[in-house]
């Protein structure tokens, strides 16, 4: 008999590197060959929100509802262990990101649902925004994903050697 947590399932909205085509959808296909994800089609949040690109070419939806334009992105169903993976790469432990409740629709408006997105972390993800001046994307395409920058290939300037802290150093210059 399958493990219950396996079968529960959470709808995750992604936005950014983890889309069709952008560096990081090696993953989530990756989760789908090992049935951990299943790919729902394109959707778009239902409330405006800031999407900012950050060091590194990093996209980040910055938790302030109302702000900016309507995100598109992608709708995934996500076990729990596939979950793992994804709170590994955006770093949900250490602070880069915070997994949490959103609105979405389908593209054509049809199809309403709660989910959750990788915002980022309360610490800084307003003070990004403001940096940015308050200018934020609907959508994070192709062209932003050039200049991504993956994990192992980032340079590390703090002296603690986090990359949580690079931010809180970008954040400050």
């Amino acid at each position: 008999m399958a493990d219950k947590s396996e079968s529960k399932r959470t709808l995750i909205f992604t936005y950014g590197t983890l889309k069709h085509g952008l560096p990081n959808h090696n993953l989530m296909q990756d989760l789908i060959s090992q049935n951990d994800a299943v790919y729902l089609g394109p959707f778009s949040t239902q409330q405006p929100y800031p999407l900012v690109c950050g060091l590194h070419g990093i996209p980040y939806l910055i938790n302030l509802a109302g702000s900016g334009n309507r995100v598109k992105g992608e709708l995934y169903s996500v076990s729990s262990r596939g979950l793992v993976r994804l709170d590994e790469l955006e770093g949900t432990s250490i602070g880069h990101y915070d997994r949490l409740p959103i609105q979405v629709q389908s593209e054509d408006g049809a199809v309403s649902k709660d989910g959750e997105a990788y915002f980022a972390n309360s610490r800084f993800g307003v003070r990004l925004w403001e940096k940015k001046g308050k200018v934020g994307m609907s959508e994070y395409s192709l062209r932003e994903g050039r200049e991504y920058v993956r994990i192992v290939d980032r340079v590390i300037k703090s002296k603690s050697g986090s990359y949580v802290d690079d931010i809180a150093l970008f954040l400050s210059s």
